[in-house]
């Protein structure tokens, strides 16, 4: 796979566990990517990095051959970016912005703008002073993507918007997928990565706390099973178990399962079990488990 994205041993120390360390991690041609971390995780450092906000401490960070620092100007040109908050000039229209951004990107006639206007149903007419946060994210969306660039970065880029408009997002990233883009995309809806990333970087506390696919990590996540018994009292007595237990409702007991499945059979082969079902796990609850100091890093 050709690298578009890389990232070598990038290190920015702000001082009291803040800032990121040492991180590694590629992004391919063709790949969308998710960037995964609660508020001060570090993604949004990462991202100031390889848009030449920031100077690397030690470290390296490139787009396409070309370094993120040196060579930002060169990189912005044919990037596409939704940073995670939008500061426009507030006397002008939408409009005037879009025009102003054709005028930078060098943008052939409109380029895609009229087709992403309609999208997303955004008036670019009114002063941005008078816009809702909903549509300055639209208009950054527009922005981000009216030059057809071949790498985007975006970060939270669905702040703001409502769930209709969430989900025209993520059907344009869908597409934009399947035209071979590069994406980077840093985002708390779990949804969005779920349903869009190829693969998914966790980072906690500036650190990479786990790195693959969407299905490879909840593949190696504890896996929960809710065993249903004949009846209250036999769901009691199954709850007795050595097992992790995480609750009982009724005849129903919900069982957290990792590296103990034959435990789990053996105990199940005792009790007089009538149902198991094993619900799909959320990207949210994978991340949570990262975060709820359940995993060492």
């Amino acid at each position: 796979m050709e690298r578009v994205i890389e990232i070598s041993n990038l290190t920015r120390d702000y001082g009291n566990g803040r800032g990121v360390f040492n991180l590694d991690f590629f992004i391919g041609k063709g790949e969308v990517f998710g960037l995964l971390g609660p508020n001060g995780a570090g993604k949004t450092t990462v991202i100031r990095h390889l848009m030449g906000f920031l100077r690397p401490q030690t470290g390296h960070c490139s787009i396409g051959g070309l370094d993120c620092w040196s060579e930002s100007s060169k990189i912005q040109q044919k990037l596409g970016y939704i940073p995670g908050e939008i500061n426009f000039f507030q006397d002008m229209t939408g409009a005037g912005f879009l025009d102003f951004l054709k005028t930078y990107k060098r943008v052939d006639g409109n380029g895609r703008m009229e087709e992403l206007l309609e999208r997303f149903e955004l008036n670019p007419d009114v002063k941005i002073r008078k816009m809702s946060k909903g549509m300055k994210q639209k208009v950054g969306i527009v922005a981000a993507f009216m030059h057809d660039p071949e790498v985007l970065i975006l970060d939270e880029p669905t702040s703001g918007l409502d769930p209709l408009m969430q989900n025209r997002f993520i059907e344009l990233i869908l597409e934009e997928k399947a035209r071979g883009k590069t994406i980077l995309m840093s985002s708390h809806i779990f949804e969005e990565v779920e349903r869009t990333c190829h693969r998914v970087c966790i980072i906690r506390e500036g650190l990479i706390a786990a790195i693959d696919s969407v299905d490879a990590l909840k593949a190696a996540q504890v896996n929960k099973y809710v065993v249903t018994l004949i009846d209250e009292d036999a769901a009691s007595r199954f709850a007795k178990e050595e097992l992790a237990i995480e609750s009982v409702s009724g005849s129903r007991v919900t069982v957290r399962v990792q590296n103990n499945i034959k435990d789990f059979i053996a105990a199940m082969s005792r009790h007089d079990v009538v149902n198991l079902s094993a619900p799909s796990q959320s990207l949210e609850e994978i991340f949570l488990q990262y975060y709820g100091g359940n995993h060492n890093v």
